[in-house]
């Protein structure tokens, strides 16, 4: 099976702003801005990154935690299907309730059947 890169996340879909940290650590945590927040701007999850004391650990765990956050997981499984159909949610739904498509289950004579409106 041949995996291909429907779409990809770079810097200018994040915005990144730099904390300083709070807790142990001593002063080079508390006086410096090493924690990290990336927030994505479509999806606008956010995650944040600052057990560490030096930027770039701090960077990978908020990558990490964007990349296993449940969220962040389904709007790139939503945007994967947008992409693939053509059509965005809102087309999909709206073709979806269009009135052919709708039905209804009623019961005949111990039976259910399905009936379109």
């Amino acid at each position: 099976m041949r995996k291909e890169l429907l779409f990809s996340i770079t810097k200018k879909d994040l915005k990144i702003t730099w904390f300083s940290g709070t807790g142990s650590g001593g002063q080079h945590r508390n006086k410096h801005q090493n924690c990290v927040r990336l927030q994505h701007i479509e999806s606008g999850i956010i995650a944040t990154g600052q057990s560490n004391k030096d930027r770039i650990n701090n960077m990978k765990e908020a990558f990490y935690n964007l990349t296993h956050n449940i969220k962040f997981k389904i709007w790139c499984n939503i945007k994967g299907q947008e992409i693939m159909s053509g059509k965005s949610i809102e087309e999909t739904v709206e073709e979806l309730m269009s009135q052919e498509n709708l039905k209804i289950e009623i019961q005949k004579e111990g039976k259910w059947v399905k009936e379109y409106i």
